[in-house]
């Protein structure tokens, strides 16, 4: 086996990694679903769907491990004798356990999608218990509310209402998931910084690693959509 073909086998499966986590994405989908039908961020439905998620965050981070093993036996390779290659399976392999054997819990639960889940179901659990309350309000307090959801809900950029919206988890602003992720493409093409367009924001350099897809606000869009189209 050559090290052209390793590094080809190994561009393969780190494109595992984005469907691994759109996939934990999905999972999290499922979970406010259930909390809106439940009005509760405790039932056992929940507990396995975190599971299930730990499971995905653990699979993820073992890919992770593979791809550091490999990168580092294969650059090791590179500087000794013809020979070594070998030996690169083996030496893979036991890097690999190595960094494995380090993984704890902890790590897992620090993964980015698996706080991400914790958050959201705790954010829509509060956010369906207010909107019980408000649905015994007055009507002109409902159309209050209502006009205020239009503002939180437009994206700075396009200025209309957001489909897929992303949350900049360094200024807390959200925008379009594909009118920002175009943006910052056309500012980077020509080598300049993408400043997020918030009025006041001193957030200079946007960055798509910054943009973590907020789940409850897109449901919030879409019952906003369906109780829109209801009146």
């Amino acid at each position: 086996m050559s090290l052209s073909s390793v590094q080809s086998t190994l561009s393969t499966l780190k494109s595992c990694q984005p469907d691994i986590r759109a996939c934990m994405d999905m999972v999290s989908d499922v979970a406010l679903g259930i909390v809106e039908a439940q009005g509760m961020d405790n039932s056992p439905a929940l507990k396995k769907l975190e599971e299930m998620i730990l499971e995905c965050s653990r699979l993820d981070r073992e890919i992770s491990c593979f791809v550091e093993s490999v990168d580092e036996k294969t650059a090791q390779v590179r500087r000794e004798p013809p020979e070594a290659m070998f030996h690169l399976k083996s030496s893979v392999k036991e890097r690999f356990t190595e960094l494995t054997a380090g993984v704890t819990d902890a790590d897992l639960q620090r993964h980015s999608k698996v706080v991400a889940f914790r958050d959201s179901v705790r954010r829509y659990a509060m956010q369906a218990g207010q909107t019980a309350a408000e649905n015994e309000e007055e009507e002109s307090d409902e159309d209050i509310a209502v006009t205020q959801s239009q503002t939180n809900f437009t994206c700075p950029l396009t200025q209309v209402e957001m489909v897929n919206p992303v949350k900049n988890r360094k200024c807390g602003h959200h925008y379009d998931q594909e009118a920002v992720l175009e943006m910052i493409k056309a500012k980077h093409k020509n080598k300049k910084k993408f400043r997020c367009p918030k009025v006041g924001c001193g957030n200079a350099d946007v960055q798509q690693s910054d943009l973590e897809l907020d789940l409850v606000m897109k449901r919030m869009i879409q019952n906003h959509k369906r109780q829109s189209g209801k009146t």
